[in-house]
């Protein structure tokens, strides 16, 4: 079976550009909670528009609600989600486990998809999203074809694949760059894009370290379409409709045909718009130098093609949905006409009455050539019956009204949404404030950062990564203290090697694991453990935190996105953790950035230094399954105020990446209030004080 095609669409423009080029389906934004705030989007008088266009033409629309939301902004989105249900939409794709619960309980009958925000990456987490009702994934740009194919394999569950379009350096769903350097989250939409400016790394010569070029998995189309794959996606919602335009229909022409480009429309795809070429390194398993690239500041537009795209989309009806009519005139009763599609669904008019003919009497061929005129529809007549009897006569008008009338009915019957419940959400008033007082957690980035007196002062937690655990020093752990983190991206192939982590891990007396990853879930489920909710779930409400302690999770870290005031507020069904110390994460790569450009990994080294254009470095930290997580130039320091103390929180961590053990125990006691006066060189108070977009 041929995937759907998915093209974007930023506006109306772009949509009719997506339709009218071949798309299957499109997907956009429509309100504020949607990963592309700055596209142009729809307002409801044009997403309405947009429906029926679509649905009159065959195409399916998918509404984006992929975004992080706060308490407050819950409400309006489940509001959206029962307006697009009753206007027809196709399916909502969602990021936010509460939205997810929020528009689930509004309009229970609306297909979920699960955003690629979501960081689905492997089997684990499809499956974790089956079970929790989704329809569809979308699947992490990084995945290779083997670990795709897996997925697809799997039953009950559709997949949806990037195939063309901007890469992002950091797994969707994980970045915290632009938030936390500029305030602009890209987990809501604002993204700043940081990645594509100047940095210098260590090691390499390459100006734009994290700046890679656009995806074209143009060259793998048979293959894709041999794996099962439900939905081939193209990216480019901020891009021009002309840009859509040529993408969408040179990728059409490829899944109809099950073939690879030609050379000219490999020219036409980069005209319309590269970044120093295309890359498919992520999709054949080999992400190295060869995949980064810059848009030229001084990229020509390509004016003609765009011109010749425009005009074809503008003034041109690609799409027309053939009919069959059917036609009777008979003597002495009303004439009907019964139009129906492909799809068998059906619609009539009715007429006058015919009269006898006073000179030439209507034949089937006059009425079959009127009929057929269904210009300025998004129709044509495919097939023309007519029962006719004979010496009658009927004006040229009367036909035109029949076919006219019939054809807008039938475009009523296509465009009805269908039958949905629709239900009510409110967020619960606040039931849980949470703790009068946090107890201090740790994390540790390496084994050698626990010691015998930093276990003195008694954490309430340590979280040490399960790779790290066979490597603690001999000490003794107080039981239910230990707690294996699991690495936020890991592939099917790790999998046996983790449960054998976590076994290792128990047996060294860990009490549970930390997850940050919906694929965390079954793999925690098989091993047996208690869970505690990381920081990489991406918890910004109340409704998820309820969702996390219905799933069975003991505690769950908040979103370092989350300022004071909103941590507070959160109603803490479940036992909820803050990061108040420590270098916070900006991007988790598939990347190893610890490797030269030319030599072997140095992930066992000392981290490598990005620098940006200011002089601020950020400490490169090599990550599970040689992978990168770059951490933010400045350390979190709340220690001289008192807020933190003040929100309800069970647990405040103190994250430790780069300290070597004799400052982790500094930072500890300095907490703890052992130790006064001692700050960082060099802090930040993060989002703690001030909001994000």
């Amino acid at each position: 079976m041929r995937p759907e095609l998915l093209a974007p669409a930023g506006g109306p423009e772009a949509l009719r550009a997506a339709v009218q080029c071949g798309a299957d389906a499109v997907y956009l934004g429509f309100g504020a909670f949607n990963a592309r705030r700055n596209a142009k989007n729809f307002t409801e008088a044009e997403f309405r528009a947009a429906v029926r266009y679509c649905h009159g033409r065959g195409v399916k629309v998918y509404l984006t609600l992929n975004t992080l939301l706060f308490d407050r902004e819950l409400s309006a989105a489940a509001q959206t989600a029962v307006l697009a249900s009753a206007i027809g939409v196709d399916a909502i794709l969602v990021q936010d486990l509460g939205v997810l619960q929020a528009v689930r309980a509004a309009a229970p009958d609306l297909p979920l998809h699960a955003s690629t925000q979501m960081t689905v990456h492997n089997t684990d987490g499809a499956l974790q999203a089956r079970e929790m009702g989704l329809q569809r994934v979308v699947l992490a740009r990084e995945m290779a074809k083997e670990q795709i194919a897996a997925v697809c394999a799997l039953e009950g569950i559709e997949t949806e694949v990037f195939v063309h379009g901007a890469h992002c350096m950091c797994y969707s769903g994980q970045c915290a760059m632009s938030a936390l350097i500029g305030g602009r989250s890209g987990n809501r939409g604002t993204c700043a894009q940081p990645c594509r400016l100047p940095y210098t790394l260590e090691g390499q010569d390459n100006r734009y370290p994290l700046s890679l070029k656009d995806m074209s998995l143009a060259d793998h189309i048979p293959e894709l379409t041999a794996m099962g794959i439900s939905c081939l996606k193209l990216e480019g919602r901020m891009k021009r409709p002309e840009y859509v335009a040529v993408v969408t229909t040179i990728y059409a022409a490829l899944l109809r045909e099950n073939r690879r480009p030609t050379a000219a429309e490999r020219r036409d795809l980069e005209a319309a718009f590269s970044r120093s070429g295309f890359t498919d390194g992520y999709f054949k398993g080999k992400p190295d130098a060869s995949m980064f690239g810059v848009r030229g500041e001084k990229t020509p537009e390509p004016k003609e093609l765009f011109a010749h795209v425009r005009t074809e989309y503008e003034r041109c009806e690609h799409r027309s949905i053939p009919v069959s009519m059917a036609l009777c005139v008979r003597r002495g009763v009303p004439c009907r006409l019964t139009v129906r599609d492909g799809a068998g669904r059906s619609a009539e008019s009715t007429g006058p009455v015919p009269e006898e003919a006073r000179s030439k009497p209507l034949t089937p061929e006059d009425l079959r050539a009127r009929l057929g005129k269904t210009g300025g529809t998004a129709f044509e007549a495919a097939e023309i019956a007519v029962e006719l009897d004979g010496g009658l006569s009927l004006p040229a008008s009367a036909v035109n009204a029949l076919r006219r009338d019939a054809l807008a009915a039938l475009e009523e019957v296509r465009c009805a949404p269908p039958p949905r419940r629709t239900g009510a959400y409110a967020l619960p008033r606040k039931e849980h404030a949470g703790e009068a007082s946090p107890r201090l957690s740790v994390s540790v980035a390496r084994a050698g950062q626990v010691s015998a007196e930093l276990l003195a002062l008694s954490p309430a937690l340590l979280y040490v990564p399960a790779e790290e655990i066979p490597a603690l020093p001999p000490l003794a752990i107080p039981a239910g203290t230990l707690w294996a983190v699991l690495p936020r991206i890991y592939t099917d192939a790790d999998r046996p090697r983790l449960l054998r982590l976590l076994q290792a891990a128990a047996e060294r007396g860990a009490a549970g694991a930390a997850v940050s990853n919906l694929g965390h879930l079954p793999l925690c489920r098989e091993a047996g453990l208690p869970m505690r909710g990381d920081w990489g779930l991406n918890v910004t409400n109340s409704e998820t935190l309820r969702f996390l302690q219905r799933a069975g999770l003991r505690s769950a870290a908040v979103s370092f996105e989350l300022r004071a005031e909103q941590i507070r507020d959160l109603d803490k069904a479940l036992p909820t953790e803050a990061v108040v110390y420590g270098r916070l994460p900006l991007m988790l790569t598939e990347h190893c950035l610890n490797k030269p450009r030319r030599g072997a990994c140095r992930c066992a080294e000392a981290p490598a230094l990005l620098t940006d254009r200011t002089g601020a470095a950020f400490p490169v930290l090599p990550a599970f399954g040689c992978r990168s997580e770059i951490e933010n130039c400045k350390t979190l320091f709340l220690a001289d105020k008192n807020d933190w103390k003040r929100l309800g929180l069970a647990f405040a961590r103190l994250r430790f990446t780069t300290e070597p053990a004799e400052e982790c125990l500094r930072v500890l006691r300095r907490y703890s209030g052992a130790e006064e006066g001692w700050k960082p060189k060099e802090f930040t108070r993060g989002l703690f004080y001030r909001s994000v977009e």
